[in-house]
């Protein structure tokens, strides 16, 4: 299929790198910003553009992979006319597309994407959605070329897909940082927890999150609990969150 691509940023680069190894073609990389736009442009063989009255309309499929919170700001720039304009977002409606779009849909793709870190998208799921039978053929014939686990899914269902990988991924993350500070603070390296991450996500594999939790506060164990609020004084945002976290926990395992 012929696409343009519009965005630059991590999605839209792994996504168009993997779409152009899958044989379809990058038409064309619009970015507000020229410098990431050349790089991906560059890295596709294509040409790219700034501005919003030069993306062409010779494409298949538009692919809209920018910042959630500029898509409206986008949409009603460009004359889609009657072509097929997606995006990639996991927590926007389909509909937000409705008025500027005949032919509309979503190509979800439900992974973490970073700079330099190469994604097997045969492994990641897709989540799509379309406005017509016939639409959603055609992304269901774009996504099973990156992908064989690729589900039809509404809106609604998708945006607490999202929700709940936020919890999953993006918060998980941000503990691990806090971990590598507190490390930190005693000159401990961040490599001493990485057997425990990881023996941690191997376990949630094989078995539930509910049974695989471990630590003190499933224990109710006061004495270690309080210790470690006492060492986080110098940090009362930690505290209320260790403060929180435990309490969540006790409330769920312990009856």
């Amino acid at each position: 299929m012929r696409i343009c691509l519009i965005g630059s940023g991590n999605v839209a680069t792994h996504l168009g790198i993997a779409l152009s190894e899958k044989g379809h073609q990058i038409v064309q990389v619009w970015s507000p910003t020229a410098k990431h736009a050349e790089i991906l442009a560059t890295k596709l063989n294509c040409p790219f553009t700034t501005q919003t009255d030069s993306i062409t309309l010779e494409c298949d499929i538009y692919l809209i992979s920018i910042k959630d919170n500029t898509i409206t700001t986008l949409l009603p720039e460009i004359k889609w006319k009657n072509k097929l304009v997606l995006h990639t977002a996991g927590s926007i409606s389909m509909e937000i597309l409705a008025p500027y779009c005949q032919n509309f849909g979503v190509l979800y793709p439900f992974q973490t994407f970073s700079a330099g870190k190469k994604i097997d998208f045969d492994q990641v799921p897709f989540y799509i959605e379309s406005n017509s039978p016939q639409n959603l053929e055609v992304i269901n014939r774009l996504a099973q070329s990156l992908s064989h686990r690729v589900t039809p899914l509404d809106s609604t269902r998708r945006q607490q897909i999202h929700l709940a990988a936020v919890f999953a991924c993006n918060f998980v993350n941000h503990f691990y940082a806090i971990a590598k500070e507190l490390l930190g603070e005693s000159g401990i390296d961040f490599e001493i927890l990485k057997p425990l991450i990881l023996e941690t996500a191997n376990k949630v594999i094989s078995q539930s999150p509910e049974s695989s939790q471990t630590g003190p506060a499933i224990r109710n164990d006061k004495v270690v609990m309080e210790k470690h609020l006492a060492m986080l004084n110098s940090h009362p945002d930690l505290k209320e969150l260790y403060e929180q976290i435990s309490k969540r926990i006790i409330q769920t395992h312990i009856h």
